[in-house]
């Protein structure tokens, strides 16, 4: 007997999203392909940083909350198309400093079996905002 395989659509990446705003590590990486690659927004390479396997990933996106402990990915809208999928979102969160992040970016993804095989991250660069008082 064998499994069907449930397609990525622009639900499974609004339900990642939530994920992401609910600082669930776990809820993300079920989303996640086995051999699964996260390209960062930042970092020292043309990809910014290069993420290859589940532990990799799973420290690296657990990293965007220890710098920024109120991270939020809001205004997402979703798209997908056979394999392939977009995410856009504004970014929120309030650095050790006091000041604020506030800047949009996407995510392009690759899908494969019904998973994410690659989570490829932009974020505009803007300076960061004063901290409220």
């Amino acid at each position: 007997m064998s499994h069907a395989i449930e397609p990525v659509t622009p639900a499974t990446l609004e339900a990642f999203s939530a994920a992401w705003n609910r600082h669930d590590v776990d809820g993300l990486m079920a989303f996640m392909a086995d051999d699964c690659v996260f390209h960062a927004a930042g970092g020292p390479d043309a990809c910014g940083a290069r993420h290859v396997g589940r532990e990799a990933v799973r420290l690296a996106f657990a990293a965007a909350w220890a710098a920024l402990p109120d991270a939020q990915w809001t205004k997402g809208q979703h798209f997908v198309q056979g394999d392939f999928g977009v995410s856009q979102w504004t970014f929120t969160g309030t650095a050790a400093d006091g000041t604020r992040v506030e800047t949009d970016g996407v995510d392009l993804f690759t899908f494969k079996d019904g998973k994410i095989a690659v989570k490829n991250a932009f974020r505009k660069a803007r300076p960061n905002l004063p901290a409220l008082k």
